[in-house]
C-alpha cells in the first residue's frame, strides 16, 4: 500500500519495496543546495534515489535540475511520480540502471547526492523493516559506496563538489584510503556527524 509523509516542503510517495525516506536525511538535501549556489551550471545528479526525496528538495530548494539513477523500477517510478507531485517534473530525469552505467562517458555535473546502501551485511537483520537491497552495503557497509565514488571520480566536473551518506565516520576513514582520494583526484574536505549517518562533503579542485 502506498504512504505519505511530509519530507521538507515536499510530500514523498513510497511503499515497502523501497526505503522508507528518513526525515533527517533532508540535512543531506539542504547541504547539497547550499553547495550549488557556488557549484559550476549544470544539474545535480543523485545516486541511489530510491524514491527521490533528497534529490528532489534539494532542487527545489536550488532551482536546479535532477537527474535521478536507481537499480530499481518501484523506486524509479516513485521518483518520477514525486517529481511530478511537487512540480518539478520538467526539471527531472530519471534513469534506472547500474551506477556505471547511468551517465555517458564524458558527461559531468557539478554536484552529486550519493545515499548508498552502508549497513555491514552481518548487521542487516537490525531492520527487518527495510528492503535488503536497500541498506545491505557488503561486508563493511561500503560497496556501493565505492561505486558511487567511482561515479563521481569519473563525473563530477572540475569545482564541483558531492555529499556522500554514509553510516560512521570510521567508514570515511577507510573510504579516504581509497585511489580516488590517495591520488588527489578528489578531496574529503569536510565530515559532518548528523542525527544517524554521516555526511562527507567530496570536492574536486576548480
Amino acid at each position: 500500500m502506498t504512504e505519505q509523509m511530509t519530507f521538507g516542503t515536499l510530500t514523498i510517495a513510497f511503499d515497502e519495496r523501497v526505503l522508507r525516506p528518513r526525515e533527517w536525511t533532508s540535512a543531506q538535501s539542504d547541504w547539497a543546495a547550499d553547495l550549488s549556489l557556488e557549484a559550476p551550471s549544470g544539474p545535480v545528479l543523485e545516486l541511489c534515489s530510491g524514491a527521490g526525496h533528497i534529490g528532489l528538495l534539494s532542487v527545489a530548494l536550488s532551482g536546479r535540475s535532477l537527474v535521478c539513477v536507481d537499480a530499481s523500477a518501484v523506486a524509479c517510478d516513485f521518483a518520477r511520480a514525486n517529481a511530478v507531485a511537487a512540480g518539478l517534473a520538467d526539471r527531472v530525469e530519471v534513469r534506472e540502471g547500474r551506477l556505471e552505467d547511468a551517465l555517458a562517458p564524458g558527461e559531468l555535473v557539478p554536484v552529486v547526492i550519493a545515499d548508498p546502501p552502508w549497513v555491514p551485511r552481518q548487521e542487516t537483520g537490525r531492520y527487518p523493516e527495510d528492503p535488503l537491497t536497500a541498506i545491505d552495503g557488503g561486508n563493511d557497509g561500503l560497496d556501493v559506496a565505492r561505486a558511487c565514488l567511482a561515479v563521481i571520480d569519473a563525473h563530477l566536473a572540475p569545482g564541483g563538489s558531492a555529499v556522500l551518506q554514509v553510516g560512521t565516520t570510521g567508514q570515511t576513514d577507510i573510504l579516504r584510503d581509497e585511489p580516488c582520494f590517495a591520488e588527489g583526484r578528489l578531496e574529503m574536505v569536510e565530515v559532518r556527524q548528523e542525527v544517524r549517518g554521516v555526511l562527507a562533503r567530496i570536492d574536486r579542485a576548480g
